[in-house]
């Protein structure tokens, strides 16, 4: 795999690494400043809302100024919605710390795109290869961003978790820095582009609307449980390190599989992937109905990272074979406005469903969306015809 992967995987891995931080600290700094139960995941919620708001745009404007610039504007806005966190838990300013994560929200939506930069610097038959080991970066993001959280919650004295934004500050420029060393194309004048397809066409291109709606899946399930996570071991009694552990081994399990998923994609297809991802869903589920000791939190978070990778991945990959190259900026757009926008949903109902269900009813709520995926599958995909990404 050529160098300019490894160093969109590393990008990849400051950009989780600060995600983790955000998801470690959010629900608990909601917990501190919110004015009521109701509005204890807002914070997490802004963040989602900015990454959506971002997605359709961030594509759109790499299209204009290519991915380079792209990625390193959502980095300036990153670094400055951090910042801005800072302040705003000095001064205990709740919905100023919700602006704040708004626009670490935006930031966070140019990163996004990391994975489709990847498939533009292989070659076709390393293209399943190259999204899996961009992803591999959350390894690396496992390890340093949940002892990010740990180690800076005294940073700043007076202020509790203000360090962590300190550190993602950290963490973004130094994929400032990283940038500098990676070859991406330059954007193409629009001239010299061929006509987009309406949007209508690109949405019924065959297996377009099934990678999105997995993706979708993928994404909003793992993002509800993952984000409840920490409240619930809260709640059942569980110290914030054992909650930031749990978090870091959910986070191992997504993306120790990114070494071998792109292998996998190439021995069984996307869509077998997919199914096999649904599985490990299936199977998070289970695990968290049978019980709430430490164990059940951190085997059952593995399951639902490994599912996720798979799910996810799988998805991107049959995504990419859907589209014509003139109509990637409209293609990616679309599939990351619907993925995120389902995430913000789902961070945005966090809260309340698990305050009014609790989290065992919560889990087999999201049992049905799960096992729809291979129902849509069985019924609605065939083998789209492969395109160049």
């Amino acid at each position: 795999m050529n160098r300019n992967v490894w160093l969109l995987a590393l990008c990849q891995a400051l950009l989780m690494s600060g995600n983790i931080v955000l998801i470690s600290v959010n629900g608990l700094i909601g917990q501190q400043l919110s004015p009521s139960d109701t509005w204890v995941t807002l914070p997490v919620s802004t963040q989602f809302v900015g990454l959506m708001m971002a997605t359709i745009p961030a594509s759109l404007i790499m299209a204009k100024i290519g991915r380079k610039n792209g990625f390193r504007l959502g980095n300036i806005i990153g670094i400055f919605g951090a910042l801005l966190c800072v302040y705003a838990l000095q001064q205990g300013a709740f919905w100023l710390f919700c602006f704040s994560t708004l626009l670490l929200g935006i930031g966070i939506g140019f990163g996004t795109l990391y994975r489709f930069a990847a498939i533009e610097v292989s070659d076709p038959e390393s293209r399943d290869k190259a999204i899996s080991l961009s992803m591999a970066g959350g390894v690396l993001a496992a390890i340093l961003g949940p002892n990010l959280a740990i180690a800076s919650q005294h940073w700043l004295p007076g202020t509790h978790f203000s360090g962590a934004f300190i550190g993602i500050t950290v963490l973004y420029i130094l994929s400032l820095l990283v940038l500098n060393f990676i070859a991406l194309p330059a954007a193409v004048p629009s001239q010299d582009q061929p006509a987009q397809s309406p949007v209508g066409q690109i949405l019924k291109a065959p297996g377009y609307l099934v990678a999105v709606i997995a993706a979708v899946v993928a994404y909003a399930v793992m993002n509800l449980l993952m984000t409840v996570t920490p409240i619930a071991m809260h709640k059942h009694g569980f110290h914030f390190e054992q909650a930031a552990l749990v978090i870091e081994w959910h986070v191992l399990g997504m993306f120790v599989p990114s070494f071998f998923t792109g292998s996998i994609i190439g021995k069984i297809g996307a869509r077998m992937t997919i199914l096999l991802g649904s599985l490990f869903f299936v199977g998070c589920i289970l695990v968290n109905l049978n019980g709430v000791s430490e164990w059940h939190f951190r085997i059952a978070l593995v399951l639902l990272g490994v599912g996720w990778n798979f799910m996810f991945i799988g998805a991107t990959s049959q995504l990419t074979q859907t589209y014509l190259p003139q109509d990637k900026p409209r293609a990616q757009a679309i599939n990351e406005f619907a993925v995120f926008g389902s995430v913000t949903l789902t961070a945005l109902m966090a809260g309340n469903l698990e305050v009014n269900l609790g989290w065992q009813t919560l889990n087999l709520v999201m049992l049905p969306f799960v096992c729809a995926v291979p129902l849509i599958y069985l019924l609605f995909t065939r083998t789209p015809k492969k395109v160049e990404a």
